[in-house]
């Protein structure tokens, strides 16, 4: 573990997903089985996007979304169950938050099931007044992405499938 590397990752830069995706697979129950293509929508749409890697191999991973002033959103904090327990999840949160499209934010957000302990710890308070959610894919007025945003994703992040014909 003497060669971690701790790294944003921009837009533009090539996180492998086929890795993210086994990532997501062994630590995140929430995230099992989550597509190669909306792994690439999903980062696309986020910043930061923060990638922790043991030389070249993927171990940690979180991103953000916001509006950079009023309210941001953490997503998909994990940490390989291999490298738990070793302070890189606190990291990895840290750095999310030291973000320059965060730091100024008035309030972030993150939902957790198991976790409520680890992010007391890391300054976050229990806000029981303000979650709610729709699910929105089973609504076809609410379509998450449009074929044209899955087309754009899959090319920036190199996925090759063919193109989704027009209905």
């Amino acid at each position: 573990m003497n060669d971690l590397q701790i790294q944003f990752s921009d837009r533009k830069s090539k996180i492998d997903l086929y890795q993210l995706q086994e990532l997501l697979n062994v630590s995140a129950f929430w995230a099992k089985g989550r597509s190669i293509e909306d792994l690439g929508i999903a980062i696309a749409n986020s910043e930061p996007v923060i990638s922790v890697c043991d030389r070249d191999r993927l171990i940690g991973f979180a991103r953000a979304t916001s509006d950079g002033i009023y309210r941001a959103t953490i997503w998909d904090v994990m940490i390989h169950p291999e490298y738990q327990s070793s302070g890189l999840g606190s990291k990895l949160v840290e750095t999310v938050l030291s973000h320059p499209r965060m730091r100024c934010v008035e309030r972030v957000y993150l939902m957790t099931t198991h976790q409520q302990g680890f992010y007391e710890k890391v300054g976050f308070k229990p806000n029981t007044t303000t979650t709610m959610v729709i699910h929105n894919r089973a609504n076809p007025a609410f379509v998450s992405a449009t074929e044209d945003q899955l087309q754009e994703s899959l090319v920036q992040y190199g996925v090759n499938k063919p193109p989704i014909p027009n209905e």
